[in-house]
């Protein structure tokens, strides 16, 4: 099973520190690109240095910002290739799937459902309220963020699935031998990542229920499918669907998209039928197109991990002898 693909070395929980000490100073070492734009900027312009990441957001042209905002993930995914290649001397698809290789197919059924679900919703909460929009397209910047939308967005929405549905995830099942803690604690760091972002600020605590549930979906999609092609492909949709079709000046992914929300944000009805009707009908969905068995032991059995392949290759030597 997914949660079973490492080994057990004596030295793992040190491994998993140490990775994830790496993976953070990848992540720190990605925001230079933004910081020596932004000093540059502002010793060219005279303009005053951003305080906050509202102010950050309008320091550029959208595409530039956008582009500035995701070079910090493609340099964080170099560090989780190092350690996941270098350190733990594993596969990328190891902390991938279980399958043999990864289900592109898996990730195209997600991210079309996806895709389509938030083309409908905003297109319809736009003619049924036109008056909380403007038509922001501009054709260049457009054709632009479309580039950027479908090279960077995925690594970036990638790089965010591979350290909380792969790295993070085996390495809690590893510590606490069960399922749930794992999918619990990923989903509320998942959450907690989302704290700085704008939208807290503006909509409330509140809003956290969504990404702490968007979190624990993503979670359960991984472990019920053994694999987190599924939530790559949700992820991947719900960012560049999003950067396509509408922005606003409030959200922490601001673009030159189709359209731009002017109303004065509110968070209630719509995150509890996220989490509590969308969410759960997807993992019916799924449910159905994969025939997922065993729901008590995939979200919360027991883990038993392998031995290291030196101690099997010693173990069946031994065996050979008797």
């Amino acid at each position: 099973m997914f949660l079973e693909k490492i080994n057990k070395p004596s030295d793992i929980a040190l491994k998993y520190l140490l990775g994830f000490f790496i993976i953070a100073v990848f992540y720190i070492i990605g925001q230079f690109p933004l910081a020596i734009a932004l000093i540059v900027e502002s010793l060219s312009s005279g303009k005053p240095m951003p305080m906050n990441e509202a102010d950050i957001m309008k320091y550029f042209s959208p595409n530039v910002t956008l582009i500035l905002m995701l070079l910090i993930f493609a340099v964080t995914m170099v560090g989780i290739i190092i350690v996941v290649k270098f350190l733990h001397k594993l596969k990328l698809k190891d902390i991938i799937t279980t399958r043999e290789t990864v289900d592109w197919r898996r990730i195209f059924f997600s991210f079309s459902v996806w895709a389509t679900i938030t083309t409908v919703t905003t297109l319809a909460y736009y003619f049924t309220a036109p008056e909380n929009f403007v038509v922001n397209f501009k054709p260049m910047p457009f054709l632009i963020l479309v580039l950027i939308a479908f090279t960077l967005l995925p690594i970036q929405t990638s790089t965010e699935e591979f350290i909380f549905r792969g790295y993070l995830m085996q390495g809690f099942g590893f510590a606490a031998k069960n399922r749930w803690f794992p999918l619990l604690m990923t989903s509320v760091m998942f959450g907690l990542l989302h704290l700085a972002n704008p939208e807290v600020d503006k909509m409330g605590p509140f809003i956290m229920v969504y990404y702490i549930g968007t979190g624990l979906f993503l979670g359960i999609i991984t472990l019920m499918d053994d694999g987190m092609e599924l939530a790559l492909g949700f992820h991947a949709a719900n960012n560049i669907i999003t950067a396509l079709l509408v922005t606003s000046d409030w959200s922490a992914l601001q673009s030159e998209s189709i359209f731009k929300d002017i109303s004065e944000p509110s968070v209630g009805f719509e995150v509890l039928i996220s989490v509590v009707v969308i969410f759960p009908l997807l993992i019916f969905i799924f449910s159905k197109k994969y025939n997922w068995t065993d729901w008590k032991q995939k979200l919360t059995g027991r883990i038993v991990l392998s031995q290291p392949k030196s101690i099997q290759n010693t173990e069946s030597h031994d065996e050979s002898n008797l």
